[in-house]
């Protein structure tokens, strides 16, 4: 019998992507059953326990926010693994969300939507590590497809200020400045809600003048907000519960690996606040509404030039170069989109869930696995009890 190994888990509660690798390590532990863990609900960047100075344990996950804090747990000579970054550069196994994936979904997102302006809104440069790099990584494949990337820059708040009051000014002031209609990436949900907070105090409408997408798919965060916030779902789960896997073959002594994880996110979960269809073509922006709305009723090409009069050549021709992929590819994006949400929120058979989206059963799987990467089963199994609540019906 494998002894038992003792596990502190420093990772906090306050937020999705913490509770979702939370999640994923409960999820290897649950499997395997073999760590006694140390674990108390906190904040990030909560200072470390007392007892951890003297613990005389086997392993660490820890979502570590600063340099001092990594050379604490370096210093403890216990095998370490940071699920932050704050330890960058000092020999230690980093797992993370893939940003510069995050940043090109957003953007893919945004940009599908008719979208010709852009702009990123984050947090003070230096505060998140995967903050920066979603700003870097977001400008850059920005301006890589030709467009311009607004940045919104933080200042300083005048000593005794309310933060939040102060802050939501500067991004009234920020938004009324920029290019309409605009899509914004947020580097994380709880920025999402205070832009789409700062619109309604504006007086901008969202999704027509603003469409705003933030990261991690929190969905309090979306609820709360109005209209709902689209989010890039970063798979914190799946990121916890290879963090553990590691960890686990670390303790019984696996050297060699890589020091910098990443993973590729979910995908977008489109919710209000980028539903909307920003296009100067007339005719494209009602053929994606059509498409929006009947994409599951088995529509064909044909009867999308018939809805715009068109024919389907110059359809073809204009939709592709407003939207960057044929209405054919549009119908199967929106009908696999539909599918993702009715396999993770149902318990439809699969079959069931093709003929809902327009597919017959075989050819549903075959396209969906040339898609996704997988089969309909195996997406339903490795999402359905992480993300359950994060494709959220109706939205």
């Amino acid at each position: 019998m494998k002894p038992t190994k003792h596990v502190a888990v420093l990772i906090e509660t306050s937020i999705a992507y913490g509770r979702g690798l939370l999640s994923g390590i409960s999820r290897f532990h649950q499997e395997h059953g073999i760590w006694s863990i140390y674990f108390k609900p906190h904040d990030l960047g909560t200072s470390l326990p007392d007892w951890l100075s003297s613990w005389q344990g086997d392993g660490i996950l820890a979502r570590v926010t600063n340099r001092k804090t990594a050379q604490a747990l370096i210093a403890r000579d216990i095998p370490f693994i940071d699920l932050r970054g704050g330890s960058k550069d000092l020999g230690i196994p980093t797992f993370g969300p893939d940003n510069r994936q995050v940043s090109a979904m957003a953007f893919e997102h945004l940009r599908e939507r008719g979208l010709r302006h852009f702009a990123f809104c984050g947090e003070a440069a230096g505060d998140n590590v995967y903050d920066d790099e979603r700003k870097c990584t977001y400008q850059q494949i920005v301006e890589e497809r030709g467009y311009d990337c607004h940045v919104f820059k933080n200042r300083r708040h005048p000593q005794g200020a309310n933060d939040w009051e102060v802050e939501q000014q500067q991004f009234i002031e920020w938004l009324g400045t920029l290019p309409k209609p605009i899509g914004i990436m947020a580097c994380h949900d709880d920025r999402g809600q205070k832009i789409l907070d700062a619109c309604r105090r504006g007086g901008l409408l969202v999704p027509d003048e603003i469409a705003v997408v933030g990261v991690d798919n929190d969905v309090y965060f979306s609820s709360l907000s109005i209209p709902s916030l689209s989010s890039v779902d970063i798979d914190s789960q799946s990121i916890g519960y290879e963090a553990a896997s590691l960890l686990d073959s670390v303790m019984r002594g696996k050297k060699n690996f890589e020091q910098d994880m990443r993973f590729k996110p979910a995908g977008v979960v489109g919710r209000q606040s980028t539903d909307v269809v920003a296009c100067a073509d007339h005719e494209i922006a009602t053929a994606i509404r059509f498409i929006a709305e009947h994409a599951c009723h088995r529509i064909t090409v044909e009867d999308l030039a018939q809805h715009v009069t068109l024919s389907r050549t110059l359809l073809n021709r204009r939709f592709k170069q407003v939207v960057g992929r044929t209405p054919k590819a549009e119908i199967v994006r929106v009908q696999l989109e539909h599918a993702k949400r009715l396999l993770l929120n149902t318990d439809l058979p699969v079959s069931v869930v093709g003929d809902r989206v327009g597919f017959t059963e075989t050819n549903f799987i075959t396209v969906f696995r040339r898609s996704v990467g997988q089969t309909p089963l195996a997406f339903r199994a490795r999402y359905g009890r992480l993300f359950g609540s994060g494709w959220e019906k109706g939205q």
